[in-house]
């Protein structure tokens, strides 16, 4: 996107974005717009909807209410989907919304919360994931925001693998080990990324997880890391050796 844009307020809308036409926003973004950031007839804003791009909008009616925009022009195209899977063990608030939010920054595709015997908190508000994924693509012009699952058990995620998607395992137990060679084996693979929850998984896990076929561990380097910031850091390695950063 444009840097001339880039200190426009950005808003995920649901509604087709297309050149001369208009477009009522909700009583929340409304108020957003018109009331905590004072925008008025004539204002700007970024639009995007993970399909149509980015769009410049002009604010054409101010009500607190019902803002409307008037789509004036596409300032960036669409961004591919990315196919990178993401699954991690919730952990408390403050934390699992930060895992979420940097897991959009970082390029993940789907999110996929997974409970496993350890997992800190059992019962998510799915529709509070959503919209932290949302305000993450918001803030860092992310333009395909990524898909975020319902949890699911370790169990059934293992049970329900696809057949041609690589499990890349993020384990303590390969710390004498450099993930570069075990990653760089997986270029032009389908791929997906599990870490798990503070504590790591139990030995039952752990070894049912090493047994499986589809399953390749790395190591995140020799330190103990916090689950949120292993979750950063194999992105990043992931990232960086076969994604999208080339």
């Amino acid at each position: 996107m444009p840097r001339t844009h880039a200190a426009l307020p950005r808003l995920f809308v649901t509604p087709d974005l297309a050149g001369g036409t208009q477009l009522n926003l909700g009583k929340e973004q409304s108020l957003y717009l018109a009331a905590v950031l004072r925008k008025s007839v004539g204002d700007e804003v970024v639009l995007f909807n993970g399909r149509d791009g980015a769009w410049l909008g002009r604010l054409v009616s101010d009500s607190k209410k019902s803002v409307t925009l008037e789509l004036v022009e596409q300032i960036a195209e669409q961004t591919p989907v990315s196919d990178l899977w993401y699954g991690f063990a919730p952990l408390k608030t403050e934390r699992l919304d930060y895992v979420i939010q940097k897991a959009v920054e970082m390029g993940a595709g789907t999110i996929q919360p997974v409970l496993t015997r350890f997992t800190q908190v059992a019962r998510l508000k799915h529709e509070r994931l959503v919209a932290n994924a949302i305000e993450a693509a918001e803030q860092c012009e992310v333009l395909s925001v990524p898909k975020v699952e319902a949890e699911v058990t370790l169990e059934r995620l293992l049970d329900a693998w696809p057949a041609d998607r690589t499990l890349v395992l993020a384990d303590e137990g390969e710390a004498s080990s450099s993930p570069v060679e075990a990653l760089n084996a997986l270029r032009g693979h389908k791929v997906g990324l599990l870490v798990g929850p503070e504590g790591g998984f139990s030995d039952e896990e752990r070894a049912k997880l090493r047994a499986l076929p589809f399953v390749v561990p790395i190591s995140l380097g020799p330190r103990i890391l916090r689950a949120d910031t292993a979750a950063v850091a194999a992105l990043a390695v992931i990232q960086a050796i076969i994604g999208d950063w080339r």
